[in-house]
């Protein structure tokens, strides 16, 4: 496997502006230079699998997924128990990370995936957390849900403090998103890569 020259880390709870903000930054990039791994498609495809369901409607911010988010939750829980690096090692191969020199990890959730990017690529990673206030995420559809949104999926970053980034996208400022683009894609410059 080629080793990644940057990764970005994104982490935030749900309707925080994660998957936007990693959109907007895999445009920056010409093809083939960065791919978006998310952690939880293998756990989706998986889970889809085993259960009858719907891969596919379970990628989008579906009332499909909604339905099956808590028990999926739960089962990817008991696979990360015998294993922490089950589903990262079937992310970056299900997003051919090995052919790309930037990774975009658009929803880091434990600290567990913390700790196994900050192992295995020490000097590769860079962190960014993004938040919103509770108005701004219901505004986006979110509603809060026992059993999800007080579970380890959501919860188990708070309390980390040292993020290289950290972004408020309560507003939906483009003049703040883009600054962050620019300061993350200024890293990519610094280590070679080359950006639009």
């Amino acid at each position: 496997m080629t080793q990644p020259k940057i990764i970005f880390l994104f982490s935030g709870k749900r309707k925080s502006g994660k998957d936007f903000i990693s959109e907007k930054l895999l445009s920056r990039f010409p093809p083939p230079c960065a791919t978006i791994i998310r952690l939880s498609a293998p756990l989706k495809h998986e889970y889809a699998s085993q259960h009858g369901l719907d891969y596919t409607e379970l990628l989008t911010a579906s009332q499909y997924k909604e339905q099956h988010r808590h028990d999926m939750i739960k089962w990817g829980e008991q696979v990360r128990a015998r294993d922490p690096s089950y589903f990262i090692i079937r992310a970056v191969h299900l997003a051919k990370g090995e052919s790309f020199p930037v990774w975009i990890v658009s929803d880091m959730r434990r600290r567990s995936d913390l700790q196994y990017f900050r192992t295995n690529y020490p000097n590769e990673c860079v962190t960014v957390r993004v938040s919103a206030s509770p108005d701004a995420r219901v505004n986006r559809g979110w509603k809060f849900t026992k059993g999800v949104d007080d579970a380890a999926s959501e919860c188990d970053l708070d309390d980390v403090c040292a993020w290289d980034h950290d972004i408020d996208t309560s507003h939906g400022d483009e003049a703040t998103t883009s600054a962050l683009i620019g300061q993350l894609l200024q890293r990519c410059r610094d280590v070679g890569v080359v950006v639009t």
